[in-house]
This record gives structure tokens, C-alpha cells and sequence, in this order.
């Protein structure tokens, strides 16, 4: 399902703002953006404010002894919806990427 999704998805999401973890067989990716400039609750609620939802990795790392940077660098997405949907998310994801590196500089 993900290879039919990845063209549309690397049309807005290259991987110098979106790197991809290997989807094993599940239904979500895992999403990293690695130095965003925002955390991804932060990404979320801007997101969630145009109607899309993700969830942001921090929420599957409960309990860690230590900080770990990339538990706010990783979102799941789901990738169940029609494609449509998907790509529209997708767009959207990528302009909110887009603002908040504009914002930070």
C-alpha cells in the first residue's frame, strides 16, 4: 500500500524535511523530522486545527530514564484512508512543516 502512496507523499515531503521508517507490514509509518524546528505536540495541534490528525511519537515513549530528542521528532500516521485523504494530509503536513521553518528563521 505504502509504494503506491510514496510518489504523492515525496511530492511534498522530500527526505531533507521527512524521513520515513520502514513500514513493516502495520498500518501507520513513522514519520521523522529530524531538526524540526517545532516539537511535534506542536506540529499536532497545528495540524489538528486543519483537520488532520496524527499522533506525536512522544506518546509511545512513556518511562524513559533519560531524554531522548527524537521522541519529539517522530510522528505515526495512519495510512488506511483513500488516497485522496491521504495526500490531502499529506499536503497539509507539508505546508505546516514549510511555517514553521519560515517562523524559525
Amino acid at each position: 500500500m505504502f509504494r503506491k502512496l510514496s510518489p504523492s507523499f515525496r511530492r511534498y515531503l522530500p527526505e531533507d524535511r521527512c524521513l520515513i521508517h520502514k513500514p513493516e507490514g502495520a498500518i501507520f509509518l513513522w514519520l521523522w523530522f529530524k531538526d524540526l524546528p517545532i516539537t511535534t505536540e506542536q506540529l499536532y495541534q497545528r495540524l489538528k486545527a486543519r483537520g488532520v490528525l496524527m499522533v506525536p511519537g512522544h506518546n509511545f515513549f512513556p518511562g524513559l530514564d533519560k531524554p531522548w530528542p527524537h521522541t519529539h521528532q517522530c510522528m505515526r500516521m495512519n495510512y488506511v484512508p483513500e488516497p485522496e485523504k491521504i495526500e490531502a494530509g499529506v499536503k497539509i503536513l507539508a505546508e505546516e512543516i514549510e511555517r514553521a521553518w519560515a517562523e524559525s528563521h
